[in-house]
Order: structure tokens, then sequence, then C-alpha cells
């Protein structure tokens, strides 16, 4: 079966019986690049090429016929890169033709297949290779014979334009572009409807992705040409942005279409979409103005809708704006405009435009930090009621993320976002939501502490096929959806100590979502929280304090807690204590409830080394029932581990043990390895306790839960050798020579000890006491 671009060659394309030539964009003059254009369909009708090849050159059809137009260098490099004999033979076809006299060219247009009289040729004069040739067949033969002289010398300068030197080639690309603009291809004995405008005459173009960033301005692009560079890079900030012009660049090709047409409404859009991407709010408030100014006065809306369309302009560009605001954080500003926009679309009774300002306003509320449960409820019930599944889908999710931060149970969250999953399944003009609903699944099962099954919904979106046509060659996995998931991949992989795994996944992020984008800010995030955990497990506290201010520069609650982590590790316990009491405040406040117990497990420590066990009890306790109001096992588990070290050192190693054995399944389960070491360490402890063994060895240990105490110390070991965890291994070394000193096995006892022994000179720093951390 032909594929769609082999349609594009080879079958007719007609609507009703009638061919519209101007559907594909196709220009009624000659050019040298259309030359080149015409060399390259001649030698795909002529020439045997197999069909993988085909199929690539098929690709390039469209693109290069409705494009802008390309200097010979790169229209070469282009076809060179899906058939480099193809290429070779263009090239070889144009030499003949530049190098050669008049006759040349005269004798290529004559013997290109003519699709009405040769029935044996491919190019059907109904397909798209058909009716591009009709129209360089009948724009040539018009020509009265100055014209066809001055398309044969500008043949000749655009293609030795791209063998002159450097210096050279600019000044011929000058008198080309001189040459063009003086050479009318129509005269005075054509048809007035045949006329083509001086303004419309083709003039050497911007190239979008192939552009050279060094070569200047060549003048104005003509109104299909800008049309398309528009769309097409339109299109690829929203789908691949990598493949996208770079933002200065784009920034460059704007102002030269603006500068010959300042009231272009749509390159002012795409101009605050480029601004976007480099967080310019300046810029983007200023090109996103003077889109809706030119929008309303262009008349484009009011020639349909008459006085509608003008309001209906007004009131959305009170909703981007406010948008706007809203991502950059300015929320009074955006307040402000959000009420504008209500206030014109209740005047012109416009629901569709008020659904999408309730959309707005419930995201401007949670993000303040306030509840907005009541105003989500009313956009989901009016979303549906005027059929607006995008916004009601849209709604629902936000719901499933405020459920999940208040406490709702899991089997609730999931049995919401399945049905939102089967309206989006059954739309595939949904398929974005479906994106935002995987993610938002891993999220949860993440927050939940389920690993297992927040990897599993991660690996699903990334290996979930797109349900939108992607043209271009595009890979759609820029969105923010994919960069949340890949994140969450490089943090779970980092917990299981995999760092490999994870320097590649954030090479990947960050090719994918380059700095200047709008989501490069969660990989940024990602990789100074990976960085700083794994310095904080090998005890490089030297390396992990400077990344905190960096943390605090993407999220200032992350930074100040891992502010605090350091300050504790540095034996700066009151400073410690006072940004913790900070901090808990202002999470409380905003409803922060993972943050919160985090502070409390690690205000609990520094009381720890104060000897406070029994203050830092009640702390625990509290924190203990706040993980499960919220059902957040792998704080739960946590903070049971804490509770168990806590009973440990209060002299009370069964109850310690007893209360151990309900967190180490979860923890073996979907912790970490930093967990399942602490977990087992604290474990061994218990053991050694409840067996009564003491360090100066007096008394009779139980010799089956000491040899117990011991597999359970290998165990330790062998979780923080992964991590290169010296200081812990450091301590389960002594424990281990302690414990096989008692049960007098002398060799491994040695064993261990020398093994402390090197750890311990590598380390040269005090080793702290193994009974005041966890």
């Amino acid at each position: 079966m032909a594929s769609v671009h082999e349609s594009l060659y080879f079958n007719p394309m007609m609507t009703n019986g009638v061919v519209h030539a101007n559907v594909f964009g196709i220009k009624d003059w000659v050019t040298p690049y259309k030359i080149s254009v015409l060399a390259l369909l001649y030698d795909m009708t002529t020439s045997k090429i197999t069909l993988p090849v085909r199929r690539r050159l098929n690709k390039l059809i469209l693109p290069l016929q409705q494009g802008p137009d390309l200097s010979l260098g790169q229209f070469l490099k282009t076809v060179e890169e899906c058939c480099p004999p193809t290429a070779y033979a263009v090239k070889l076809r144009l030499h003949e033709m530049a190098n050669g006299e008049l006759k040349d060219m005269e004798y290529f247009f004559s013997t290109l297949p003519t699709p009405f009289t040769a029935f044996d040729s491919e190019a059907y004069k109904s397909s798209v290779v058909g009716l591009f040739m009709r129209h360089m067949l009948l724009a040539y033969n018009k020509l009265s014979f100055s014209q066809v002289y001055k398309l044969y010398k500008s043949l000749q300068h655009y293609y030795h334009s791209h063998y002159a030197k450097p210096a050279d080639g600019q000044l011929g690309l000058a008198a080309l572009v001189a040459d063009d603009s003086d050479m009318d291809l129509t005269s005075t004995e054509d048809t007035v409807g045949d006329r083509i405008e001086r303004d419309e005459l083709d003039t050497p173009l911007h190239e979008s992705e192939l552009r050279n960033d060094n070569t200047p301005s060549r003048g104005p692009l003509s109104q299909k040409q800008a049309e398309y560079f528009l769309t097409r890079q339109a299109y690829l900030l929203k789908n691949d942005e990598n493949k996208a012009l770079k933002p200065a660049a784009l920034q460059e090709e704007l102002n030269n279409m603006l500068k010959f047409n300042p009231d272009f409404a749509e390159a002012h859009y795409l101009n605050y979409l480029n601004n976007m991407r480099v967080q310019d709010i300046f810029l983007s408030a200023h090109s996103l103005l003077h889109y809706f100014d030119r929008l309303i006065l262009s008349g484009n809306e009011g020639k349909s809708n008459g006085d509608e369309g003008y309001g209906r302009s007004l009131r959305y560009a009170a909703l981007n704006l406010a948008s706007l605001h809203c991502r950059f954080g300015h929320y009074q500003q955006a307040d402000l405009a959000l009420k504008e926009a209500i206030r014109i679309a209740q005047e012109s009774n416009d629901h569709v435009c008020l659904q999408h300002c309730l959309s707005w306003l419930y995201t401007l509320e949670q993000m303040k930090g306030s509840d907005s449960t009541v105003l989500t409820e009313d956009s989901v019930k009016m979303a549906a009621h005027f059929c607006l599944p995008y916004l009601a889908s849209l709604g629902i999710q936000s719901l499933v993320q405020q459920g999940a931060t208040q406490g709702k149970t899991a089997h609730k969250l999931m049995d919401a976002l399945k049905d939102t999953d089967i309206l989006h399944w059954k739309s595939g003009s949904l398929s974005e939501l479906i994106e935002i609903s995987l993610a938002q699944t891993t999220s949860i099962w993440r927050m939940y502490g389920k690993s297992t099954m927040a990897m599993q919904q991660a690996q699903l979106l990334l290996n979930m096929s797109s349900l939108e046509p992607v043209n271009y060659g595009v890979q759609q996995n820029n969105t923010e959806a994919f960069a949340v998931a890949l994140c969450h991949l490089a943090e779970l992989h980092a917990e299981q100590g995999l760092y490999c795994a994870v320097s590649e996944i954030l090479q990947h992020l960050k090719e994918q979502f380059p700095p200047h984008s709008q989501h490069a800010k969660l990989w940024m995030l990602c990789d100074l929280k990976i960085q700083f955990e794994r310095h904080m497990n090998e005890g490089k506290y030297h390396l992990a304090e400077p990344l905190v201010t960096a943390i605090a520069a993407l999220n200032k609650t992350e930074g100040l807690y891992r502010k605090a982590q350091v300050l504790k590790a540095l034996n700066r316990s009151t400073e410690a204590y006072g940004i913790l009491q900070r901090l808990q405040v202002h999470c409380e406040k905003m409803k922060s409830t993972e943050v919160v117990i985090r502070v409390m497990l690690l205000t609990a420590e520094l009381h720890w080394e104060s000897s406070g066990f029994s203050t830092a009890l009640p702390l625990l306790l509290q924190a203990l029932a706040l993980a499960k109001r919220h059902h957040l096992q792998s704080m739960a588990s946590e903070t049971i581990l804490h509770l168990a070290f806590t009973q440990l050192m209060l002299g009370v190693p069964e109850h310690a043990l007893s209360v151990l054995h309900e967190a180490i399944e979860p923890v073996l389960a979907h912790g970490s390895v930093m967990d399942k070491g602490r977990a087992s360490l604290l474990m061994a402890r218990c053991q050694m306790a409840v067996a009564g063994f003491r360090p100066n060895g007096q008394g009779q240990a139980d010799s089956h839960l000491a040899v117990l105490a011991v597999d359970t110390l290998n165990e330790a070991a062998a979780y923080f050798s992964k991590l290169s965890c010296k200081e812990r291994l450091r301590d389960v070394h002594y424990l281990q020579a302690q414990l096989h000193r008692s049960l007098g096995q002398t060799s491994q006892c040695n064993k261990s000890a020398m093994l402390f022994r090197l750890l311990d000179q590598e380390l040269q720093s005090p080793a702290p006491l193994v009974s005041m951390r966890l």
C-alpha cells in the first residue's frame, strides 16, 4: 500500500473533480531556485530510485515548493541527506546550464516531462509534481526573450555564488538580489490576469532549519512564504522546540519581517511565543498587546463578526494577558486582567470565554495557595454543560491534584483519572491531556511512596505513541508531561544508586529541553537535588553546601530545607533549628504536607543530638499521624524508622523491633537504597540489643539473634557500598567487629576491624557516635 508521502507524488489530488492549484501555494514565476527544484523532480521521474530513497525524497517535495527559497548549498545539502546520487545529478545538470549557454537552459525546459503529453510519466497532471511542472512551464513560455536572458543570468549568479570565495560570495549574493529585483518576468504583452506584481517577484529568501546566522537580511518575504515560515515555526515551538530556530535567530527573522510589514499580526504572536521561550516578561507582554492591536486594526475579526469580532479580540486579549502574568507569578496583575476579561465576556454573554476565565481563576487561586476546590468543581460542571471536554478534563485533573494534597485515598483519585482517560482515548484531539494524566499518575504514586507503580506509569508515558499527526519528522516529547516523567525516572534511578542511567536521562533532558526553554527548570532542579543527595550520602558536605544556593533559586522551600540539612551535618544545630521552625510555619500555611513531615523528622534528629529522645517522641507521633492521614506510605515508613530508633535509645529495643517490622516491608519494596541500608542497620542494632549484646563483652548474648544481626549487617554493608556511603560503612564495620568478637569469630573480627581502620584513615574525620544517628 502506498504511503501518504507517495500519494503526494504519484496519485492525483482532486476535489470534486476540480484541481485547486492554490492549495499547494505554488508560485507562478520562474526563479533559479525553482529551476533547481525542477531539476530534482526531473531526475526523480527519469531515474530509477529505490523505494525507501524515493519515500525520503517525496517528503521534501512540499517543503521545497512551499518554503522560502534556499541557497544552492543548502538545497544540495538537503537533497544529499536523502539521496547523494540524486544531489550529484542535480548539481551536474545545473553546472551544464550555468557554465554553458542560454540554449542549454532552453533545452532543459524542452526536455521536461510534460504532464499533458507524457502518458507514461509518473508526474500525473493533477499531482503535486504535475501541477508544479505545469505552472513552471506556463510561466516560462510566457517570458519574453529579454526576460529569459535575465533569468539565465540570475541562474548563473545563483550557481556561481555557491562556489565563490567568502568575500566574493557576499558580493555575488548582493548582485543576485539586485538582478532579481530588477528582473520582471512579466511584460506588457501579458494579460492583466496573468500579470505579477513587482513586490511579489522572487528574491533569495530566509531559510528556516538550515539557515546560516551570519547570512545578511535579504529583503521581504512574500505573503505565502511568510505564512509558511510562521506556521512551521509555531508548529515546531509547540511540538519539538529543538528543531525550531534558536531564539536569537528567530527574533532576527521576525524583526526583518515586521520591518517590511509592522501590522502583520501573526508575526507579533510568534514573537510573543519566542519571548516566552527565554522568559522575557517585558517583550512577551509587548508582543502580545501588539498582536491583538493589529488583529483589531486589521479588521479580520470585525469583517466576519462585526462589532462582536472586535469585542471578542478584546476579551481574549485580556485573558491571554492574565495567563501571561500567571506564568511569571505576577498574581495581582493577573487578577486585574482576569477581572477585565470576565467583565467584557459577561457583557457579551460569551459563555466559552467565561469558562476559560473560570479555569484560570481557580488556577490562580491554587498558585496563591488558596483552597479552590469549590471553584474547580463549578468549572467542571459548567464545562460539561457547555460541551467543553478539554476544560472539563483539566478541571478533573486539577481536582485530583488537590485531592492528593488533601489526603484523599489513592483508589478514589485513580477512579477519577480513569474516567477522564476513557474520554481522552475516545477523542484523539485530547491526546495532550492523556500525557498530563499519565504524568500526574506518576507523581501521585511517587507521593504515596509506590516507586514501582510510578516507574511503570512513567515508562507507559514515554513509550506511548502520539495520537496527533506529527509533521516535519518531529519527536513530540518536549511537553511538560514528558519532562516531569523523565525527572521522576532520574530521581528513581538515583535512589537505587544507578548514577550512569541518571546521567543518560539528564543528558537527554538537557538536549530535549535547552536551558532557555520554559520547562528547563524541572530538570535543573532535579539535577541539583540528585547531586545534593549524592554528596550528602557520601559525606562530602563541602560539595553539597554550594548547591543549596542554586536549589533555592529554583525552589525556595527546597533550598531552605536542604540548607537546614547541611547546617545539621556541620553541627550548626541552632541555625538549622531556626530555619526549620520558619519553614514549618510556611509549609503549614501552604498546605505542603510532605515537606511539613520532612521538617518534623529533621527537627527530631536535632533533638537526638542533644540526647532529647523523649522530646522528639511527640513530634514523631504527630508526623506519623499526619503521614497516615494523607496516605503517604514512604513518609510513614520513614517516620516509623525514626520512632524505632528513638525507642531503641530510650531502652526499649523489644518495642523498637516490633515497630520496625511494620515499616521494613514497604521500605525494602519501594524505598531507596539509602533507606534500605538505614533500616537494615537499625534492625541489626535492635537485634543486638534484644540479644543482650554489650560492647564491653559482658553478659551472655543470644547466639541466634546475634547470627541474624550479622546477616542484617552484611545486607546493610551491601546497600551502603552501592552508594559509596563510607561514613555509614565505617559504622557497620565497627558493629561487625564487636559482634564477631562477642561470638568468638576472631578472623571475621580482624577483617571487620581492618576495614574499619582503613575507612577511618581515608575519611580523616572523627567518627560520630553510632548511637546518635539513624
